[in-house]
């Protein structure tokens, strides 16, 4: 669906649009009784201005599971990912280029910080077939109204039905948030960090073979990497033989200090003391650590040869490609807050001065470094009407200087019944990724100096809650488009094109405890520039759910996934790419699950039978042998149980 990028920058207190209520909602903190059995809590993402509730819906997995729907992978969770949905990168300056991990990752702008009454945590945990495993751990808690922290884990493992397809996945994240009682300054910390560690197997050797299993079992297929006929499936087995090791660290400390107007408010005998604030001098400093990886310790020269046409040094070899950065960012900005009583309202600017150290194959190094102008104006009327919001950032010099992004949207409530419009209008001028730089280790054959991608987005977003209805749409137009087109090579496509999306989401009430939830995409371009999606992708749950007993809440039924043939990406390894082809076509059955459902109290849990379009009934008998494929050589699973639970806790 259509979104807008988080915008820099927002004033991230834990007020609202009035410091009235910003001052009851602490002054309920205070004053509330710690052995009550109920809790009070609620979040904001990183520069947001928005409170949000937990969600306690049950109808929707992909809430609660990292990959959502609209993504594919090379046939195991935690291996590359690619969105059905056309997604180009909308952010300028340096980028290491390394992107296929991205949906299981935490990152800035999904972190939450948290308020609560009471410490809160929420266990997580999920099987599914061979030895598919999903940890989750979140806990937050006030130690007092105006100081909370916070943790999050996952980890999940992965072996794979294929040989040398294990993926390993540990996210790790703290939060704090410190706010002086006089509300003059206020400190947000943030510490990230994700591993990812994905065998790659190149794809089958011979995909026909999939037809005649002599036990059902595709892992005694050959693949076109790895270590033939000596892989044990392991479900703790966190090492990769050929495959890639990505790991990002991030330190990220944002704080302000606020020049403003004193009040106080007299209510039933108490004096609350109220601060408006009108002039802000923020600073956010922020350092990441990264490190991205390939290696084969068992390179067979005659497959590299043979299926990726690329030449060892010698018959056996170790093949290692690494490039490691480190960067300092320091952003030193000034906000003005016209109307005092709407903390919503600001205007800002700010500079940001890039430090960035790399090194590549422990051998070669380089520093470059970057200095960036920002602005921002943001506007959600006190009547919650309108919202307006407008940011830029210019690259004036360093390494990607000239680079910029601009970003504007306006939203209006139509009606209380007749829901919310939302127009928009972005437009981003970027560097190639670093990848492409002939400084970087990865096998790139084709590098030059290739000039700036260029993409206007424009997009439009209806969405009326009450008839649980949305319609999006977004028009992208691309010049000097960079893409990858074989396993060691890129091109770029300076004639412009032009993407249309279109999507639809509907809740139809079809009985009392009957609901059907689809939700279509549209996508279609125009030329024939070199990328190739969908042209429909669906997702339809019919369900039976409901309110039954005291505290038992249903849903169960089937869940339909399906898109229109069309010639999906290849993949390669080495690079960590997605790549463009033009001579097979990705011809799938609907994807089809069974799920149940269900939450009690605070205990949700998650029963589903997925891939049951692998059905085949043949003269060899009845089994989940039809699979459907991902891409030219990967074959995705058969048959595939998942059973979860997410369980809250209030101490």
């Amino acid at each position: 669906m259509s979104q807008s990028i988080p915008f820099q920058g927002r004033p991230g207190g834990f007020t609202n649009g009035t410091s009235t209520s910003a001052n009851a909602k602490k002054d309920s903190l205070q004053k509330r009784d710690r052995f009550a059995d109920s809790i009070t809590i609620y979040y904001r993402y990183f520069d947001s201005t928005r409170n949000r509730i937990l969600d306690s819906s049950i109808n929707d997995f992909t809430t609660r599971f990292p990959l959502p729907y609209t993504y594919h992978t090379l046939g195991n969770y935690g291996t590359a990912a690619q969105s059905l949905i056309f997604q180009p990168n909308l952010k300028a300056g340096f980028d290491p280029g390394f992107h296929q991990y991205d949906i299981y990752k935490f990152t800035l702008e999904n972190t939450k910080f948290y308020q609560t009454t009471r410490p809160f945590t929420e266990l997580a945990y999920a099987l599914a077939s061979k030895s598919e495993q999903l940890i989750d751990l979140v806990h937050t808690q006030n130690r007092k109204s105006n100081f909370n922290f916070g943790f999050e884990y996952r980890f999940s493992s992965a072996p794979g039905a294929l040989k040398n397809q294990n993926a390993i996945h540990n996210n790790f994240r703290f939060t704090t948030h410190y706010q002086t009682k006089n509300r003059k300054y206020e400190i947000f910390f943030t510490y990230f960090s994700n591993k990812a560690a994905s065998s790659e197997n190149g794809g089958l050797v011979d995909k026909t073979k999939l037809d005649s299993l002599a036990l059902n079992d595709p892992y005694e297929l050959e693949t076109r990497m790895g270590r033939s006929g000596t892989l044990i499936r392991n479900p703790f087995n966190t090492n990769v033989v050929s495959g890639n090791i990505y790991k990002e660290n991030t330190f990220f400390i944002r704080h302000h200090f606020d020049i403003g107007k004193r009040d106080s408010l007299v209510k039933d005998t108490i004096t609350i003391q109220l601060f408006y604030p009108r002039f802000r001098i923020e600073h956010d400093f922020r350092y990441d650590k990264l490190e991205y990886q390939f290696l084969d310790n068992f390179a067979d020269s005659t497959k590299y040869l043979t299926y990726f046409n690329f030449s060892l040094h010698k018959k056996a070899d170790t093949l290692r490609y690494i490039d490691t950065w480190k960067k300092f960012s320091n952003t030193f900005s000034i906000l003005s807050f016209p109307d005092k009583n709407n903390q919503s309202q600001f205007v800002k600017a700010g500079i940001t001065i890039e430090n960035i150290h790399g090194v590549f194959d422990t051998i070669a190094t380089t520093n470059i470094y970057n200095f960036i102008a920002s602005g921002e104006y943001r506007n959600r009327t006190r009547n919650q009407i309108w919202e307006l919001e407008a940011a830029g950032k210019l690259y004036i010099n360093g390494f990607n200087s000239g680079d910029y992004q601009a970003l504007a949207s306006l939203k209006r409530q139509l009606g209380k019944k007749a829901g919310y419009l939302t127009l928009g209008f972005q437009n981003v001028n970027r560097s190639p990724s670093f990848i492409l730089n002939s400084l970087s280790t990865f096998p790139l054959k084709n590098r030059t100096d290739y000039n700036k991608e260029n993409i206007i987005r424009l997009f439009v977003n209806y969405e009326n809650p009450r008839q649980s209805f949305r319609l999006s749409g977004e028009y992208l137009g691309i010049s000097n488009y960079m893409y990858f087109d074989s396993f060691f090579t890129a091109k770029q496509e300076a004639t412009l094109f032009n993407v249309l999306h279109i999507a639809i989401e509907k809740k139809i009430k079809l009985a009392k405890y009957w609901n059907w939830y689809t939700e279509v995409h549209f996508q279609q371009t125009t030329g024939n520039p070199p990328i190739n999606i969908p042209a429909l992708l669906t997702r339809n749950r019919i369900a039976f759910e409901g309110n039954f007993y005291t505290n038992l809440f249903i849903s169960t039924g089937l869940e339909l996934r399906y898109h229109t043939p069309y010639k999906a990406d290849n993949y390669s390894p080495m690079l960590g790419q997605y790549f463009y082809q033009n001579t097979f076509t990705l011809n799938n059955r609907p994807d089809i699950a069974a799920y149940l459902h269900f939450r009690i109290k605070s205990f949700k849990g998650f029963i589903r039978l997925e891939n049951l379009n692998t059905l085949n009934i043949s003269e060899k008998g009845v089994g989940f042998t039809a699979r459907n494929f991902v891409s030219q050589d990967y074959a995705n699973t058969g048959l595939w149980t998942r059973v979860g639970i997410w369980w809250n806790f209030v101490n």
